[in-house]
């Protein structure tokens, strides 16, 4: 007898949840907000791809992760054109000529070491970085998050144009600062005393206007993001055969040139691995300020950054290559 009760139960149960899903009501906002939640990220990653290889990876990561949705890439510093045009060919070559490329401000050039790959890539108009950002945050008040892995040359600008404006980014998570430890020597993994980092050396008033600007900023520093990409670990894509690792395995070879073997540090990707994983790369409140030189200063006072001084690096290297060398057919579309 009890079990028929229970059957019964189960049969209203069942009934009450259907009628519940087809009207308005307690459940059927909850499951509107459950799917809510899993909906992709905004992000638009800022960077001066085409120095150093780690933008590249960075980059990567960003386009196999299926909880990001990238609304634009905007180059920063140095020939932003001709940065342009590699990333517009990066995204041709892997299926993704949907995502817009916006050109950012030019500055003195820098060391292009990907430019044929770039130069490949046929010259056309493109969206000013600037107006991109400010019009897309416009769209999406509080939902994006700005990667910022270059100079921050166009954040600085967006923000004097229209502070107002850039105050509605739900974030900033950036590849920036040397907190406590400088550069490594690449060989020993021997730590140094804080060193003016690039991004912000570059662009030392960019640093000071981003953590000015009342925007939560989430910084991944020297600290926690030299991870080096091992022989093996190269190998590992480079063999891989697939239309994104072909175009990293091209990259890769400019940057380290004809007849030489260097050795990857993927700073920028730490950015990437933190937004889809931040226990990879736990933060802590800081106060930081700017000096002149670009070195990045923590100070007494109220917080303005959320800081990651270590992250679990092999995680984050693990993250990097199972995504990036990712079994056709998964979630994300990018082979």
């Amino acid at each position: 007898m009890r079990g028929m009760k229970k059957a019964g139960w189960q049969a209203v149960l069942i009934l009450v949840l259907m009628v519940a899903a087809r009207t308005p009501g307690a459940i059927g906002q909850n499951a509107a907000a459950a799917e809510v939640s899993v909906r992709p990220q905004l992000v638009i990653i800022d960077t001066d791809i085409g120095d150093d290889i780690d933008d590249a990876f960075a980059l990567a990561l960003a386009l196999r992760s299926p909880n990001l949705r990238i609304l634009g890439v905007t180059t920063a510093f140095g020939d932003t054109a001709l940065r342009a045009r590699l990333v517009s060919r990066y995204l041709s070559a892997v299926g993704r000529a949907d995502i817009p490329v916006a050109v950012g401000i030019r500055t003195p050039d820098s060391n292009f070491t990907q430019g044929a790959y770039a130069r490949q890539e046929p010259a056309r108009q493109l969206p000013d970085a600037v107006t991109f950002l400010l019009e897309q945050i416009r769209a999406h008040p509080g939902k994006i998050t700005l990667i910022a892995i270059g100079p921050l040359v166009n954040i600085q600008a967006a923000i004097a144009r229209d502070p107002g404006t850039f105050r509605m980014l739900k974030r900033v998570v950036m590849m920036g600062g040397s907190i406590y430890r400088g550069y490594d020597d690449g060989k020993t993994g021997a730590d140094r005393p804080p060193d003016a980092e690039w991004n912000v050396r570059c662009d030392p008033a960019g640093a000071k206007a981003l953590l000015a600007s009342g925007v939560p900023v989430f910084m991944m520093p020297l600290d926690s993001t030299q991870i080096h990409l091992e022989q093996l670990a190269q190998a590992r894509i480079f063999a891989h055969g697939s239309r994104l690792t072909d175009q990293l395995t091209l990259l890769y070879h400019q940057w380290s040139g004809t007849g030489a073997w260097r050795t990857p540090t993927l700073y920028d990707p730490v950015t990437v691995a933190y937004i889809d994983h931040p226990g990879l790369c736990p933060v802590k409140p800081m106060r930081i300020e700017v000096d002149s030189k670009g070195f990045t200063l923590p100070v007494a006072g109220k917080a303005n950054a959320e800081v990651c001084l270590e992250s679990n690096q092999t995680g984050i290297l693990e993250l990097v290559l199972s995504a990036v060398t990712g079994e056709p057919g998964d979630a994300t579309g990018v082979r």
